[in-house]
């Protein structure tokens, strides 16, 4: 762990590390928060926890944080939201800007820009009120996987086997939104693969492949339990290896995201191909989280990643405004 001068730390200034929320995903994030609040303030940083759910954002300008690190999951902080406020506010944030936020926070759009732009991804349907799911069956085949497409961690997912199963299942979904996504079952192995960097920069770290039990990668499975099992570096040939990282970093591009994110992916059994499922752009930095995991196989502890997403930290659309 590098070690980081007076210099350094003063040029971050008083950050806010926002944790917590509204969303479905609070408890996660208050997890997420905490380690990296804690991760900062061990290297000296002028850190402090700060949950929108308890207080106004208008108390980040009035305290005069000079940037903000985004640990916030799901609606109201990775949905563009929260990032359009911190941009009317001046004050450099983590992560991507408003519309790669609004766009990646909702799995439906992403599918869109994603297949303009000749990404593979799993072929799907929209349902609504007026959706024949019968025809959703023909087109998508069984099993099938059904999801709310604005929500994360697996919240308000189910895998389709049997046709009778469809309707619970998009009742379960619209629970959370009132669009529901249905999608194309893959089967084969699970990798997810983050990424750091802006632009022509930005780059895809180690992929790790994800054994859950039972192949049963749900909420419980991700944060609580000790029985998922993680390989990073993916046991993956280098060419296929240096195949997924390109399109995810394709995939990234083509939202628009910045300063870092983590792209899930699948690699079908039955003829090797993959497709991309979804990206975080305010993923998880818990003890069982992924990017860290990843980082830490390039030899990057977990605060010092922190620090690297913090100096990334920056405004999308204006110019920080001068302190009074």
């Amino acid at each position: 762990m590098s070690t980081l001068t007076q210099t350094e730390i003063k040029e971050l200034g008083k950050v806010a590390v926002l944790f917590g929320g509204r969303s479905a995903e609070r408890e996660i994030s208050i997890l997420s928060g905490t380690g990296v609040l804690q991760a900062l303030q061990s290297k000296g940083v002028d850190a402090h926890a700060f949950d929108p759910a308890e207080r106004s954002l208008a108390e980040l300008a009035a305290e005069k944080f000079d940037r903000v690190f985004i640990a916030l999951h799901g609606r109201y902080g990775e949905d563009g939201s929260l990032q359009g406020a911190l941009e009317q506010l001046g004050i450099p944030y983590t992560g991507s800007g408003v519309m790669a936020s609004s766009v990646g926070m909702d799995k439906i759009t992403t599918k869109i820009v994603w297949l303009a732009n000749g990404v593979s991804t799993p072929k799907y349907a929209v349902i609504d009120d007026d959706t024949d799911l019968d025809k959703v069956v023909a087109d998508l085949g069984l099993p099938l996987i059904v999801k709310a497409p604005l929500e994360g961690s697996s919240i308000g997912i189910t895998k389709v086997t049997r046709r009778e199963e469809l309707q619970a299942a998009v009742e379960l979904s619209r629970k959370y939104d009132t669009r529901v996504l249905a999608e194309q079952f893959i089967e084969g192995r699970e990798f997810s693969v983050p990424l750091l960097g802006s632009g022509p920069a930005a780059r895809a770290l180690p992929i790790i492949e994800i054994v859950a039990p039972e192949g049963n990668y749900d909420y419980q499975n991700k944060y609580f339990t000790d029985d998922t099992r993680y390989y990073c570096p993916a046991p993956l040939d280098a060419d296929l290896t240096a195949a997924i990282q390109r399109e995810v970093e394709k995939a990234y591009r083509a939202l628009g995201c910045e300063g870092w994110s983590r792209i899930d992916v699948l690699l079908r059994e039955s003829d090797q191909q993959f497709f991309l499922l979804e990206v975080n752009t305010s993923p998880g930095m818990t003890s069982h989280s992924l990017v860290p995991m990843a980082a830490r196989a390039e030899g990057t502890s977990y605060e010092d990643l922190c620090v690297e997403i913090l100096r990334s930290a920056s405004l999308k659309i204006g110019q920080k405004k001068e302190k009074a």
